[in-house]
């Protein structure tokens, strides 16, 4: 697990993961695989509708837990089991132990928990002089190797068939045959007589139903099943978040659990527990069965009004399996004890600031996390939510301190653009480029070349370039951002070519900026506040059908996070919804309102594929736009392989963590130079500042071009 003081000592433990050869391929092809397997699960079902359902069913018990434990208590106690409330992870292992001892227990058997992850409670009840056996296969291979799991639900993921052949090797004395059923066949032998001789099972639990007290294990290897029938004490630890008011609520994640965390319509064994039943190994012929519940912090969660939906997660781990970071450098790099984008949001509650406060920075804000949960939680918000808290709390950092400062003051922002135009003439190349890199960029930053800055930018070509539009189908204003003003308005001038070519009005209001997203991914969440209110402050005097965004970064920032971000003033709030409600970006506007036909271009015919950028594919839940407009402006749309995975660039996220996105875009570029295509499309400036660097430096002859050019080239009109 992560162990660094300082983000530099973190980023030195990611190097270790991104050198593990064997552990990028696997979780490459896992990743691969589950997004099929996922997909063939869920075929014919309405996901979206049914995570709503489980969002809902979630946060009703959330807002209920106090009651929700009284009544699971009285239903399960009726039935003959003890039920205890352990107010944090020191009182739940204590309370277990102390179980172990009244029952006079000795040898102990458990199923997979990350719950008792959470408490160490293993290293506690070892300290208690217990013999504690792990029997969920990769929960063992890892507790003999004296480690923490690597993801929620496949602990091992990151070993191979090998070091677990002469792990086992080891432990039995005997030299072990590496191929996968064999060494199976050896746990099976060697853990078999410990469920025999064992005292206690310990169990965690993914439902706890308050209506009858019953507790549901969800589970593929059968293990659990033993652990908690055979020995004469079962004890089931887990946190207040599992209460659910009735089995239908528990059967509604079941539908969305096992198809979210393996692609399985249903795991091999689904266990339901009411009551102490009949166990011929006890005194008097009955179990003794102890449920402890966790709150560890969870009540306190439940009442906040932004992170009480953490408590919607299932543990399916889904947001590991499609986490590009994840994928990368493992759950050892990216977790604590919880892994992926919930691992970090729940280490900051369960294990402190010291533990989160690396982790909570290596999020590249892809969105593909929020997009899978089955709980539907804003996974992404909450990460940066959680980065702005530490920082208030420790200090906020000079670079993103400095950047709040310009960006909340635009006419210092863009004096400062404008003299870099001028700063970069020595290095600047005729082909856009700088030809050295700066030295504040160390080597780490030589994966790709940067852009210069515009000689002209859009804001100052507007007055000559703005058309005059009689009759017009419908009046738009344009948002540029930063990069496509600054680093390429020929991006904005080939919207402007089409929309005046279509009768579309156009406005660019000069007081618009950056849209602040820069500065919430650094934390600084006051400063993301005040470009929003200069931004819609800077739009208010118009009368706009639409807001038009060319980048789909800014799209997704202002649709969907400026209402959030001035949610606590009524008068702001009002005019964020109104202005996020027009919000549209370029592709969705020109495919799905001006409805543009094929025979408006001249159909050139080359090889184009395309790169979904993050924002506009989750943020936005745009797919078929860009890709239709690709055949209808005039080429050949030839579809890459894993087309919506990010291209690293994550804006200051590239910045922070240069070794990570050097190894996201070198993948992305692969599968874009095997498609054979002649140009590579997409719809965010920031993409393409990553992939047209990344091809510069590889020597390739693709070009990187944004659909508006493309349009606009093909154009007839």
């Amino acid at each position: 697990m992560q162990k660094a003081d300082n983000l530099k000592e973190y980023r030195s433990e990611l190097r270790e993961s991104l050198d593990n050869d064997f552990l990028r391929t696997t979780l490459d092809n896992f990743a691969i695989a589950y997004r099929t397997g996922r997909a063939n699960a869920f075929k014919g079902m309405d996901v979206r509708g049914l995570i709503d359902e489980i969002a809902c069913s979630k946060d009703e018990a959330a807002a209920h837990l106090d009651d929700l434990y009284k009544e699971f208590k009285t239903k399960a106690e009726a039935a003959g089991v003890h039920v205890h409330l352990a107010k944090d992870a020191k009182a739940a292992n204590a309370i277990i132990a102390s179980i172990a001892k009244n029952a006079n227990c000795k040898k102990i058997v458990k199923s997979k928990s990350m719950t008792a992850e959470e408490t160490l409670l293993n290293h506690a009840l070892e300290d208690e002089g217990l013999e504690v056996t792990e029997t969920d296969l990769g929960e063992w291979i890892i507790q003999l190797r004296h480690e923490g799991p690597s993801h929620m639900v496949m602990p091992a993921i990151h070993l191979s068939r090998y070091q677990v052949g002469d792990l086992f090797t080891e432990v039995t004395g005997k030299k072990q045959d590496s191929e996968i059923e064999k060494l199976v066949k050896v746990a099976r032998r060697e853990l078999r007589q410990k469920y025999v001789e064992a005292d206690m099972g310990i169990s965690g639990a993914n439902f706890a139903v308050a209506e009858t007290g019953t507790i549901g294990l969800v589970t593929n290897e059968g293990n659990a099943r033993l652990v908690t029938t055979l020995p004469r004490v079962h004890v089931a630890l887990m946190g207040l978040d599992k209460l659910l008011p009735t089995l239908h609520d528990a059967l509604r994640i079941l539908k969305a659990l096992p198809r979210n965390a393996t692609g399985q319509a249903i795991t091999s064994y689904v266990t339901w527990i009411t009551g102490a039943n009949e166990c011929a190994s006890a005194p008097d012929g009955k179990k003794e069965i102890h449920f402890v519940m966790l709150d560890n912090g969870r009540s306190e969660l439940a009442k906040d009004p932004l992170f009480s939906q953490v408590l919607r997660c299932v543990r399916c781990g889904a947001c590991a399996n499609v986490c590009p970071v994840y994928r990368l450098v493992g759950g050892h790099k990216m977790g604590h004890i919880y892994i992926g984008a919930i691992g970090l949001i729940l280490t900051y509650f369960f294990h402190g600031k010291h533990a989160a406060k690396n982790l909570i920075q290596n999020c590249i804000n892809c969105e593909a996390c929020k997009d899978i949960c089955a709980g539907g939680i804003d996974l992404p918000r909450l990460i940066k939510a959680i980065h702005a808290r530490i920082q208030d709390e420790d200090g906020h950092p000079l670079p993103s301190l400095l950047l709040g400062t310009v960006l909340k003051n635009r006419k210092l922002f863009h004096t400062l653009l404008r003299t870099a135009k001028w700063a970069q003439k020595p290095v600047a190349e005729k082909d856009g480029f700088i030809r050295h890199l700066p030295m504040i960029f160390s080597k780490e930053h030589g994966f790709r070349a940067l852009p210069t800055i515009a000689e002209t930018p859009f804001r100052d070509k507007w007055a000559e370039i703005r058309p005059t539009v009689e009759n017009p189908k419908y009046r738009v204003a344009l948002f540029s951002g930063c990069v496509q003003d600054f680093v390429y308005p020929e991006q904005m001038q080939a919207a402007v070519k089409l929309f005046a070519a279509e009768s579309v009005a156009m406005e660019y209001p000069m007081d618009q900026s950056c849209c602040g997203l820069p500065v919430q991914m650094m934390g600084e969440m006051k400063a993301s506040r005040d470009v929003c209110v200069q931004n819609l402050r800077a739009f208010e005097a118009g009368d706009y059908d639409y807001v038009i965004t060319l980048c789909a970064s800014c799209a997704a920032h202002l649709k969907h996070n400026y209402p959030k971000l001035v949610m606590d003033t009524p008068s702001l709030a009002l005019k964020a919804a109104e202005f996020a409600a027009k919000v549209i970006d370029y592709s969705s506007f020109v495919h799905d309102v001006l409805k543009v036909k094929a025979e408006d271009f001249t159909q050139s015919g080359g090889k184009a594929t395309y790169h979904a950028p993050c924002h506009l594919c989750r943020g936005l839940d745009v797919h078929a736009a860009p890709r239709e407009l690709i055949a209808t402006g005039g080429m050949e749309y030839v579809e890459c392989n894993e087309e919506e995975v990010c291209c690293g660039f994550g804006g200051t996220f590239s910045m922070k963590f240069p070794e990570l996105s050097a190894e996201l875009l070198k993948k992305k570029l692969g599968n874009v130079e095997a498609t054979g295509a002649e140009v590579l499309l997409t719809d965010c400036p920031g993409c393409i500042m990553q992939l047209r660097g990344g091809l510069k430096t590889r020597g390739s002859a693709i070009r990187v071009r944004h659909v508006s050019e493309v349009l606009a080239d093909n154009l007839k009109k």
